[in-house]
């Protein structure tokens, strides 16, 4: 199998050395906005690098994987799908819903395969509260906090092209909320706070936002985020049923420290962001994806998916905008089924 890997940034970079190794990849074409950072990795990985995308789909590939800046994610999944190729593509489809249903029409028009990068639904803590939520162990689930914080800001150029704090960050938050619970998102209450550093404010963003969600069984969320989070990277999720609870992301490295005397110590070793955290769970994502286009398993984040984490996060703008609850059903793009 020969793969072309369109972005050779953090994440682009990861997937590709993935992929190098993966028995069943052959071969790598490689390129990048930055030809010699292309160049570079191409040559460290023994792969071979193209000087642009209209050579990746020329001289011919089985699938794309594209990690990409956001602005370019749809217009390459459609000439992608045009060419009749699987890809795997990083979240976002689009910054924007009509953007992102284009790009869904076009895959579901040619037939092919589209892959979203939500590594969460690869990450063994996630896949165990799933778990646990669709055995019956929690009892009737009532209660679900998320939350990510970042231990430190993205770069000031980066703020104004990620589409925001609920979109490039909560959006991760929505979409594991569905899949692990198998509910969907009914309405919204979000809030945001830009009193950090003014970089947000001049991009029109926040530095923390916070979220109540309602599913439509009527089990209450809530997600909150920061980009300044000192002690380091934090992303968890807590569950309570009327049975039991259990927690995503608590371990010897999360960033938290207890003022009571019998508490646990504070981390030696907390996460320093989420390529460390998540690890593991970027290279299972990319493993399944050679196997859903070899045919070997069911596409487990198609478009629609990432479709209906994308609705709740515009609902979450749209809230903090007007500051009054905002139903989900009031974005266009509804879905039949909720993330099973």
């Amino acid at each position: 199998m020969r793969i072309g890997v369109i972005g050779t940034g953090r994440i682009g970079t990861i997937h590709a050395n993935t992929l190098s190794r993966h028995r069943d990849v052959g071969s790598l074409i490689l390129t990048d906005a930055d030809a010699s950072r292309a160049q570079e990795l191409a040559h460290r990985l023994g792969e071979t690098a193209a000087p642009g995308v209209d050579e990746i789909f020329r001289w011919g590939v089985d699938a794309v994987v594209i990690t990409t800046a956001t602005s370019a994610h749809a217009e390459l999944i459609g000439r992608a799908a045009r060419a009749g190729l699987p890809v795997f593509c990083e979240k976002p489809i689009a910054l924007d819903l009509p953007g992102t249903l284009l790009a869904i029409g076009e895959v579901e028009t040619a037939g092919t395969i589209l892959q979203m990068g939500f590594q969460r639904r690869f990450d063994t803590g996630y896949e165990g509260a799933r778990e646990a939520v669709r055995s019956g162990r929690l009892g009737r689930l009532h209660t679900v906090r998320a939350l990510t914080s970042d231990q430190a800001p993205p770069p000031v150029a980066w703020l104004p092209l990620s589409g925001g704090l609920y979109r490039d960050t909560l959006i991760h938050d929505f979409d594991v909320l569905r899949w692990v619970t198998g509910r969907e998102v009914v309405d919204v209450y979000a809030a945001g706070s830009d009193a950090g550093p003014a970089m947000f404010r001049e991009a029109g963003d926040v530095d923390t936002a916070a979220v109540v969600l309602t599913m439509d069984d009527g089990t209450l969320a809530t997600a909150t985020a920061t980009r300044l989070n000192g002690a380091g990277y934090d992303v968890r999720m807590e569950l309570a049923g009327e049975l039991d609870t259990v927690v995503v992301g608590l371990d010897d490295r999360t960033p938290v420290a207890s003022t009571e005397p019998t508490g646990p110590p504070a981390a030696d070793k907390p996460w320093p962001g989420f390529l460390e955290r998540f690890g593991p769970a970027y290279e299972a994502e990319l493993n399944a994806f050679v196997e859903v286009v070899r045919g070997e398993r069911a596409n487990p984040c198609d478009g629609r998916e990432a479709l209906q984490a994308l609705r709740i996060s515009e609902a979450c703008e749209l809230s903090r905008r007007d500051r009054r609850p905002v139903a989900v059903a009031e974005l266009p793009g509804g879905t039949q089924n909720a993330a099973m």
